[in-house]
């Protein structure tokens, strides 16, 4: 989806555009108490995906603080829904003000929070700074009254209507969602993108999950990093890298973001053959395991392996063996140690550590020469 400058068009025929458009979108607004709200997401009538739910990371401050706001009734942001299939809905902004009220109620399942919370936990109020005799209680200790006037506190809630042209409903969550507190883009990818067709997002996350060569491989990427979907976004790299290479400028996160677009807008003309890419994904990584493990992407210093993730290594690597890769055999030992050996003299190579390490290497020019540079080096030797 590459932004372009639109030719010159008259006022007229612009407003018959946007009218166009508008015949796509159909909206309607409710109020609905929070308490309707959490008996919506219990009966599963409301849907909380699990990749938007585990972008919940209010603080249990921030989450008491609205808490009191809703008990001194002040305005609250709308809330975003997507109609779908037996009238059930899908919440696509709104996730930090929902998840605060099903906590307090003992209704939120969160096991991606630190300290985790599950069904039955209460949040404790703290932090709240207007009526601080809050502080320290539960729902149960609210009394009747409050416990009533909290259920009872209306949100207006904005739906996206079920004959609603797919692509608004994609656009709407991505902009509604853009801009959040500290979400990777990946986290985003994974919200939004699904909206259009989940197939390739489903795709992705199951690789990153289910496949032990590539979790060795790529193994040394932190923890945090795995929080943020990073796992995934390096299998998205490699599909969108090793197949669209050519649209690729400078920006990754755009790039990666178009691809993820193009294969899973059932309007985009880009053909991906599921079953032959996924071959192609564990023979690539089945060969990198066999070859050096945990330390597939790991760069050199003195010959010597240092433990950690290089995404130029990642890249390099990846699709620099995509024309050999059928070419290369690792079901004997001997078979390893020449993929082995082949791999650590290229990673030991001066003109390689240049092209792997320091800045200004995240261009198109730079990119082939390192994906080249490995082709090259593995021809000699298959």
């Amino acid at each position: 989806m590459v932004n372009e400058i639109a030719p010159s068009i008259s006022v007229p025929n612009l407003i018959r555009e946007v009218d166009i458009q508008l015949k796509n979108v159909h909206t309607q607004s409710l109020d609905i108490s929070f308490n309707e709200l959490a008996d919506m997401v219990e009966t599963r009538e409301l849907d909380i995906s699990p990749d938007y739910q585990r972008l919940f990371q209010w603080s249990e401050g921030a989450r008491s603080r609205f808490i009191e706001s809703l008990l001194l009734e002040m305005p609250v942001p709308p809330i975003y829904v997507v109609e779908e299939d037996e009238g059930k809905k899908l919440l696509i902004d709104g996730l930090q003000r929902l998840s605060s009220y099903l906590h307090f109620r003992g209704m939120l399942d969160a096991p991606h929070l630190k300290p985790a919370v599950k069904k039955g936990d209460m949040l404790v109020l703290q932090d709240c700074d207007i009526v601080a005799a809050l502080n320290g209680k539960t729902f149960n200790d609210l009394g009747g009254a409050l416990q009533i006037k909290l259920k009872r506190s209306f949100v207006r809630v904005e739906v996206v209507r079920k004959g609603s042209n797919p692509k608004f409903k994609y656009h709407m969550f991505k902009r509604l969602n853009t801009g959040g507190e500290a979400l990777t883009y990946q986290q985003l990818r994974n919200c939004t993108i699904r909206l259009l067709n989940p197939d390739f997002n489903n795709f992705i996350i199951e690789l990153a999950q289910t496949n032990d060569d590539y979790k060795t491989c790529i193994s040394a990427i932190s923890d945090e990093a795995k929080l943020g979907a990073y796992d995934q976004e390096l299998v998205l790299r490699f599909f969108a890298l090793k197949n669209a290479r050519d649209n690729f400028k400078h920006d990754v996160a755009d790039f990666l973001t178009e691809y993820m677009e193009q294969v899973s807008d059932p309007e985009e003309s880009r053909h991906f053959d599921f079953n032959e890419e996924k071959r192609v994904f564990d023979q690539t990584f089945k060969v990198l395991n066999a070859a050096l493990g945990e330390n597939a992407f790991s760069r050199t210093a003195r010959g010597n392996l240092v433990r950690g993730f290089g995404i130029y290594h990642f890249e390099a690597f990846t699709l620099g063996i995509q024309p050999l890769l059928e070419k290369i055999d690792v079901e004997t030992d001997e078979e390893k140690a020449k993929i082995h050996d082949a791999i650590m003299e290229i990673k030991s190579n001066s003109d390689f550590i240049e092209l792997t390490t320091g800045g200004g290497k995240n261009s198109p020019g730079q990119l082939s020469r390192r994906i080249d540079f490995v082709t090259s080096s593995l021809s000699k030797v298959y």
